[in-house]
Formats: structure tokens, C-alpha cells, sequence
């Protein structure tokens, strides 16, 4: 089955790569650190502008009748729904003689149940003393009416008892009623009879003996309930400590603005979708990364990392000017989002390669940065774009360009018929990548290979096509040993980003 080598690797690429997005990520640690400062700065500042409202706080113990062991909490909840009624909150303003709105006063306080048994109530006013007077209103408030709702149930249920009772005795008096008027009475029948209204008195008399006690435990069960309902923790003023709530909303504010951070660092990676690695670079422009240059290196640094630099820099240098070295045809460097390196790698392979004979550098950069510049003593001739025809064969000439948006293509040929791109990681997006490999492609440039500048530290991916021989630098020998007529004839050149499609007969051997 005929497939290309750009569907499979499209089959294969996941809808979502953990790896990039990670190194997305961490390269915007400047987006997600500054929110986290951000919420960490907003939280402090919470706590020193907008500090909480003085407040006060008690304690009640709350009895029920019908406490349980295994109680769930039921009814300290239903106690809490209780306290923030307007019943309770009016009785609690006119102890104070507010002309408050109940419904206003039920927002500045609130309950919560601690234990099956044990309410806390918490209140906010003006000021402390007002506070702590709110709070013990109140709690007072709700003590009474729970009292007063425990002792009118006790009484409904006595009095439904007794009612009860009352009723057994009237029955119990028709039964003695009756037992008198059968008892002149004499025969088996009449005998049967006061049997059974014995037997029914007795059954009366057991059953009001039993109302009597369930009336009287009833009516004993309340002042129970009325000695257990008390506040056994006076109102107090809440002490606020202004370095703890600073320390508490800073701590809040720094792992919400991380969060966020993070989120908004993600969600952009995956929408600007701009490859990082060294694979998805290689991938999108259709070319090996030849060589890679950190940000650093392209500055003085500190003392202990200026070896560390020229180190680098001097690597770099040498595999380009090898590839220049190797090829017949004018080279050139084309940057995307790092003019700055382009300039400075320029000038260092200019000078690496000045003492082979006379280089001279076409500057094609938006601005012509080369070009205006002041020359130093050694630094090769710089040359503008527009007399890039004039620069005679005898010399070597090495053309500095862009592919940034808006480029002319078409003057691209001028700079060098084979280019070296330049590129900084994380800058351009996937379909610009491909953009320019389809217009490299198309105005015939050949890519040697791609310079990585500024890549993740981390990123431990393998940057070469394995596949791509026409562009690598080990088939640029192959390549001028054809052009030389020594070597059998050139491979036919395809951009890495167009599928490959075998022919029949090859696909039949």
C-alpha cells in the first residue's frame, strides 16, 4: 500500500504531546511567575486595604429530648437553619433596640454546628463592643425560643397524654357503671358478662396508670432541656492579626496566581501551537538541526561563562564554515526571530572564513543592521542587498536574510542559492515553519540544515530526518562529487514537507 511519509507521521503525532506542552510551559515561566507575584502582591494587599469587620464569637449548648448517641447531626443542623430566621434575628433586635431590618441582620452573622450539641455563633458589627452586644443578643434570643419551643412541645405532648388519660377514665366509669347493674344479676350469662367488664377495668386502670407516667415523664423532660440550653461560652471580641491574614491571603493569592499562571500558559501553547523541540522544528522546516546556539552565548556573560561562550560560538563557526566550505554554490544564512544572532554568526563565519580568500557579506536584513553598521578593523566588507549582482565571482559571498512575514521570496535567490536557517525555538507557529519550506522549496533553495538558537536546556529529542540525505550536510559531498561529474548522477531534490509517493516500479522491487 502506496503512503507518504507526512500522513504516517501525521497518523502518528498525538492530539495532545506531553513533552512540548511541558517545555511550552516552563519557557513561559515569566508569564506564570509573574501572576503568582501578582497574586501573592493582590492578597497582601487584601489584607492591609479591605481587613475583615470586628467580630464576636460564642458558645451554646443545645439540648434536644430526643439526643442520640448515633446521632448524625441532624439536629444541630436544624438548629443552624433556625438561628437565621427572622424570628430570632427580630428578638435579638429588640433586646437591642435596633431599628435594623431582620433580613439585613441575618447577613452579618452566621452559625455553625461544632458538635452534635454544641453551637457557635459568630457575628460581625461596627465596632467590638457592638459586636460582642449583638452576639449575646442573640444567642440569648435563640436560647429562649429554644426553650420556648422545647417546653410547648413537652406541654402539647403532656396535654395530648392527659387528654388521653381523661378519656380511658370516663370509659373506666361506664365500666363500673355496668359492672353495678349486672351484679343482682345471677346465671352463666351474667357471670360471662362481669368477667369481661372486669377484665376491661382492669385493662383501663393499667393503661391510665401508663398515661399518668408518660405525662409526667413529659412534663419532666423540660426543665431539663431548660438547664442544658446555655451559653457556656461567653461573647468575646475576635482578635485579627494583621501579619497573619497578610501572611494567609498571600499564600492564598500566590497558588491561585500560579494556578491561573499555568492555565493561561498552557492554554496559549496549545492555541499558538509554535514548535519548541528539536524534532517538531526539524519536522515542520523539512530539515536536520545542524547545530544549536543558546541565548547566552551570544552575549559577554560573566567572566566565568565568557569561556563557556567563545566555546560555543567557535563550535558553531566550524560547522557552518565546513558547510560553506563544501558547497559550489553561494550560501546563506536566513534567520526567523533572531536577526541579532544572524548578524553576529554572520560576521564569525565571515572571519573564519576570510583567510581562504576575500568573503564579502550581502546584508538582505529588514533595516539593512549590517550594512549601517560602524566597521571594525578586520571585519569583512558588507555589502547591501540591492548590489548583491555586483559582488564579483572571485570572491565568496555569504548573504544574510529573513523569513519573517512579509519577506520577498523572490530576492531570497540573490543571498545564496543554498541557506542555513536560523531559527529561534518557540517563535514561529507550525504553519509559518511550513510556509517556508514550501517557499524555499519553490524559489529552488536547498536548506544545508537548521541552527537552533535558544532551545529548552531539556529537550533531549533527536533533530535529524533520517530520511532527508538531498538536504543533510553528509550528502553534500555526493552532491558536488555529481555536479563534478565524478560520482553518478544528483538525486532529484524534494521539500521535506511534500509527501513522497513511490513509483510503481520501485515500490515493486
Amino acid at each position: 500500500m502506496t503512503t507518504s511519509t507526512t500522513a504516517d507521521a501525521s497518523a502518528a503525532a498525538p492530539l495532545l504531546d506531553l513533552q512540548a506542552l511541558v517545555v511550552a510551559v516552563r519557557r513561559r515561566r515569566r508569564l506564570w511567575c509573574a501572576m503568582a507575584l501578582l497574586g501573592l502582591l493582590a492578597g497582601a494587599a487584601s489584607a492591609v486595604l479591605m481587613p475583615p469587620a470586628p467580630s464576636a464569637v460564642t458558645k451554646v449548648l443545645v439540648a434536644h429530648e430526643e439526643d442520640q448517641p448515633n446521632d448524625t447531626g441532624t439536629l444541630i443542623r436544624t438548629d443552624v437553619e433556625l438561628l437565621r430566621t427572622t424570628r430570632i434575628a427580630d428578638k435579638a433586635l429588640r433586646s437591642l433596640n435596633s431599628p435594623e431590618d431582620p433580613e439585613d441582620f441575618m447577613r452579618d452573622y452566621r452559625g455553625t454546628g461544632l458538635t452534635n450539641n454544641l453551637l457557635q455563633i459568630e457575628v460581625s458589627g461596627d465596632s467590638d463592643a457592638e459586636a460582642v452586644a449583638r452576639a449575646e443578643a442573640l444567642a440569648d434570643a435563640f436560647v429562649a425560643d429554644h426553650v420556648k419551643r422545647m417546653g410547648d412541645a413537652a406541654k402539647a405532648e403532656a396535654k395530648a397524654l392527659l387528654d388521653q388519660r381523661d378519656r380511658m377514665r370516663d370509659e373506666l366509669a361506664r365500666v363500673n357503671k355496668a359492672i353495678g347493674e349486672q351484679a343482682p344479676e345471677s346465671g352463666p350469662e351474667a357471670s360471662a358478662t362481669i368477667e369481661s367488664l372486669f377484665a376491661r377495668r382492669a385493662e383501663l386502670d393499667s393503661r391510665i396508670a401508663d398515661f399518668d407516667q408518660r405525662a409526667a415523664e413529659a412534663q419532666t423532660g423540660t426543665p431539663k432541656v431548660v438547664a442544658g440550653t446555655q451559653i457556656v461560652d461567653a461573647p468575646r471580641a475576635v482578635r485579627h492579626s494583621l501579619p497573619k491574614a497578610a501572611a494567609t491571603n498571600s499564600a492564598i493569592g500566590l497558588v491561585l496566581g500560579l494556578v491561573l499562571g499555568l492555565a493561561l500558559a498552557a492554554v496559549g501553547a496549545v492555541v499558538a501551537d509554535r514548535p519548541l523541540l528539536r524534532r517538531d522544528i526539524a519536522a515542520n522546516l523539512g530539515a536536520s538541526v545542524i547545530a544549536e546556539l543558546r541565548r547566552a552565548s551570544l552575549r559577554s556573560g560573566r567572566p566565568w561563562q565568557r569561556r563557556r561562550t567563545r566555546a560555543a560560538r567557535a563550535r558553531l563557526t566550524g560547522t557552518l564554515a565546513r558547510a560553506v566550505r563544501g558547497s559550489a554554490e553561494p550560501v546563506s544564512l536566513l534567520e526567523l526571530g533572531c536577526a541579532r544572532s544572524t548578524s553576529v554568526i554572520a560576521m564569525d563565519l565571515a572571519a573564519a572564513l576570510a583567510p581562504e580568500g576575500p568573503v564579502v557579506v550581502v546584508d538582505g536584513l529588514p533595516g539593512r543592521r549590517l550594512a549601517g553598521r560602524r566597521p571594525k578593523p578586520g571585519d569583512p566588507a558588507v555589502v547591501g542587498g540591492e548590489r548583491a549582482a555586483a559582488v564579483s565571482h572571485e570572491e565568496r559571498r555569504l548573504g544574510v536574510g529573513s523569513v519573517a512575514p512579509g519577506t520577498a521570496w523572490t530576492d531570497l535567490q540573490y543571498l545564496g542559492t543554498r541557506t542555513v536557517l536560523v531559527v529561534r525555538a518557540g517563535h514561529g507557529s507550525a504553519a509559518w515553519l511550513h510556509t517556508v519550506a514550501r517557499q524555499l522549496a519553490d524559489q529552488r533553495i536547498a536548506v544545508i540544515g537548521v541552527v537552533l538558537v535558544d532551545p529548552d536546556p531539556r529537550d533531549r529529542t533527536d533533530g535529524t530526518l533520517w530520511d532527508g540525505r538531498h538536504t543533510a550536510l553528509r550528502g553534500l559531498r555526493e552532491r558536488t562529487a555529481g555536479q563534478n561529474g565524478t560520482a553518478g548522477p544528483r538525486t532529484q531534490r524534494l521539500p521535506m514537507w511534500a509527501a513522497r509517493v513511490p513509483d510503481n516500479d520501485q515500490e515493486a522491487r
